[in-house]
Order: structure tokens, then C-alpha cells, then sequence
């Protein structure tokens, strides 16, 4: 197999300019109560998948991560250390992870169409993050499974208007730059 792409430097660049966004995003806090926070860094975390694809937003997430880990303070509220690992909010940042490979490959490699886009970061920006998050912020606060995932829907309305500004923005942005949407295509040699 081979991969025709854009040289490393530019993909490098794409990657740390997304953690920024990603991380940037994450100074828009609304506090909840249970400890899990809405912020801007989903909305970060849609766009770097509908824009960089699977492969590069993954290694933008895992840089936000890895910078959360090492103790910048990098995430919501300018939390980080390795603890977030353990809190409620855990399993969201892992969900942040697999969010993006399935925004990425259901929004694809070719010019993206709205509804693609929308339906890209709903499932992945949403649908795979809640999934991730809400077994362990109930396992990790005590509190069962249903009323935990009942008190989430606190966070439907935020996340519904960040899937429709992601949407929104790249349908912008990919026609205002159309080849920075020509992601690599991986062939069979």
C-alpha cells in the first residue's frame, strides 16, 4: 500500500494548529454541577475531524491529551495532569479519541456535502463521545448509568449548537479553500 500526501511539515502544522484550537476552545467554560463541564473544546475536537480527516485529527487529539497528561493545563477551567485521567470528565476526553476517527471517515476524503458533515458530527461529535463518557462518569462519580446519562442531556443543547457551527464552518471554510479538504488518499500499489 501507498499513501500519496502533503509533506510531513505540513501535516505537522495542521496537527499542532488544531491542539491550539482544540486547547484555545477550552477557555469558553459553562459549569455544571457532577463535576464535567461544557466547553468550547468539543467544537474543536468536530472541526479537527471534519477538516484533517481521521488520521491528523487523532494526532491533534493525542496532543491535547498528551499535554493534559504531562500537567499543562490545557483542558477546561486549565485542568491537566495525569488526574483528569481518573475524574469524571475521563472518559469524554477518551471519547474525544474515537470522536474523531468516526467524524473523519464518515465525513471522508472528497469534498464533504453538509448533511455528510452534519451527520459526521453528531454521531462522532456527540453520539461516540457521550458513549465513551457517560459509563465512566458514572462509574467514576457512584451514581448508576441512567441517571447519569439522563443528567447528560444537560449538555444535548450545547453540543447540538457546536455540531451545527462545525457544520456551518466547514461548509465555509471548504468553500473558501477547497484543496485544504483533498485529504490523503491511501491506494493499493
Amino acid at each position: 500500500m501507498t499513501t500519496t500526501s502533503r509533506p510531513w511539515g505540513a501535516d505537522a502544522a495542521r496537527i499542532a494548529v488544531f491542539a491550539a484550537l482544540i486547547i484555545a476552545l477550552g477557555l469558553v467554560i459553562v459549569p455544571l454541577p457532577g463535576g464535567v463541564p461544557i466547553t468550547g473544546q468539543t467544537l474543536g475536537v468536530m472541526l479537527a475531524g471534519l477538516i484533517l480527516g481521521p488520521r491528523l485529527a487523532s494526532l491533534s487529539v493525542l496532543t491535547v491529551l498528551g499535554l493534559a497528561a504531562v500537567g499543562l493545563p490545557v483542558l477546561a477551567g486549565g485542568r491537566g495532569g495525569i488526574g483528569v485521567f481518573f475524574g469524571p470528565s475521563a472518559g469524554y476526553l477518551l471519547g474525544w479519541l474515537a470522536g474523531v476517527v468516526v467524524i473523519g471517515l464518515i465525513a471522508g476524503t472528497r469534498r464533504i456535502a453538509w448533511w455528510r458533515a452534519a451527520t459526521a458530527a453528531l454521531l462522532g461529535g456527540i453520539g461516540v463521545v457521550y458513549l465513551f463518557g457517560i459509563p465512566v462518569q458514572a462509574l467514576v462519580t457512584g451514581v448508576p448509568l441512567g441517571p447519569t446519562a439522563l443528567s447528560s442531556l444537560a449538555f444535548l443543547p450545547g453540543d447540538l449548537l457546536k455540531a451545527a457551527a462545525a457544520t456551518a464552518l466547514c461548509v465555509a471554510l471548504q468553500r473558501a479553500y477547497p484543496r485544504a479538504f483533498r485529504r490523503a488518499a491511501v491506494r493499493v500499489a
